[in-house]
């Protein structure tokens, strides 16, 4: 700020300069001298206004009403003018030469321009940096409620992932549970596949990142499809239908599985005859969204009744996107009675 502040008083200083001599200019003479002693002259008006901007800065931090701080800035702007007004007559009187005699015989109304000036020019600086003090709090401003708003944003996505770690631990350890008193052999296996999903999970806890790769998310999923395979056997199918280009993109941990536990829970567990599951992710020809999908046919249901179920998977899965990407993210529902159900993502790739 200072060096613009320098720049703007070094180009004042040389148009007023080249203003004074005009009429030499015009007749090809140019008088260094003068040039040099009128730039020389705008050197006080330049220290002292620069005090303006501490000044200024305590005015602006201060709690003192609007008619106060302007009160302090017409006294300081008169003492301004008059230290110049000072400065300006001391300098005339030290002067030698007919041009010093010429002002001493100008009446005190003389003076007064010059004065006016200096208030005026005391009022143009103190704008300017009451305004670039005013600028610097609103930016200061913007950004500690850009923080705030980006804490509660973290908070409330941290929240809805702590309720989704137990949600599915629970359901899952259920499972097993069931299995150990049909098969103990089947059982071990899936607690050790379940192990490798604690991993998973404990891992985006321990980082306190919630983005992982489409990749890492894709073989939680796997994993997790395999320990209900153990349960459900020949009843759940399942087929894959996968971008490879889409692997390496980032999205929120536990994004995919609720959604397809949705589907076991529904288009599965309530039934005898096998059904099928179909998992899709496709990115657009732009690159710029990732679309995901998850498709069963299973009984389906009333649009209206899941708006208002009381599970928490989709709804959860629905915050943490608007809370994640805004608007730029949406979660759609295609469902009808007997016609299957399918939950489909579009993700921006930030």
């Amino acid at each position: 700020m200072w060096r613009i502040y320098g720049i703007a008083w070094l180009s004042y200083a040389v148009f007023i300069s080249l203003a004074l001599q005009f009429d030499r200019i015009s007749l090809g003479s140019f008088d260094w001298w003068i040039a040099l002693r009128t730039i020389a002259g705008t050197l006080p008006a330049a220290l002292l206004l620069a005090l303006v901007w501490p000044f200024s800065r305590f005015l602006f931090l201060s709690q003192y009403s609007n008619l106060r701080v302007v009160c302090a800035h017409i006294a300081a702007a008169f003492l301004f003018a008059l230290v110049m007004f000072a400065l300006m007559f001391g300098m005339a009187e030290l002067s030698d030469g007919p041009q010093a005699s010429l002002r001493r015989s100008q009446p005190m109304i003389w003076y007064m321009w010059p004065f006016l000036y200096n208030l005026m020019m005391y009022g143009v600086i103190a704008g300017i940096f009451h305004a670039v003090h005013s600028s610097k709090a609103a930016v200061s401003q913007q950004l500690a409620i850009n923080r705030a708003h980006s804490l509660l944003v973290e908070a409330e996505l941290s929240a809805l992932r702590n309720k989704l770690n137990p949600h599915f631990l629970f359901n899952t350890l259920h499972s097993i549970i069931a299995l150990v008193r049909k098969d103990t052999k089947a059982a071990e296996a899936a607690l050790f596949r379940f192990s490798d999903m604690l991993r998973y999970i404990l891992e985006t806890e321990k980082s306190g990142q919630d983005r992982v790769s489409l990749d890492d998310e894709i073989q939680f999923v796997r994993d997790y499809l395999e320990l209900e395979a153990i349960r459900l056997g020949n009843r759940l199918q399942v087929s894959w239908r996968l971008d490879p280009e889409a692997l390496c993109l980032q999205l929120p941990a536990l994004t995919i599985q609720p959604l397809v536990e949705n589907s076991i829970k529904h288009a599965f567990n309530p039934r005898s005859q096998p059904s099928h599951l179909q998992i899709m992710t496709q990115l657009s020809s732009d690159k710029k969204f990732l679309s995901v999908k998850i498709t069963d046919d299973g009984p389906g249901a009333v649009a209206e009744q899941v708006a208002q179920a009381p599970g928490m998977g989709i709804r959860t899965i629905e915050r943490r996107l608007q809370l994640a990407y805004g608007d730029q993210a949406s979660l759609q529902i295609e469902t009808a009675p007997d016609a299957g159900f399918a939950v489909s993502l579009s993700l921006p790739m930030l």
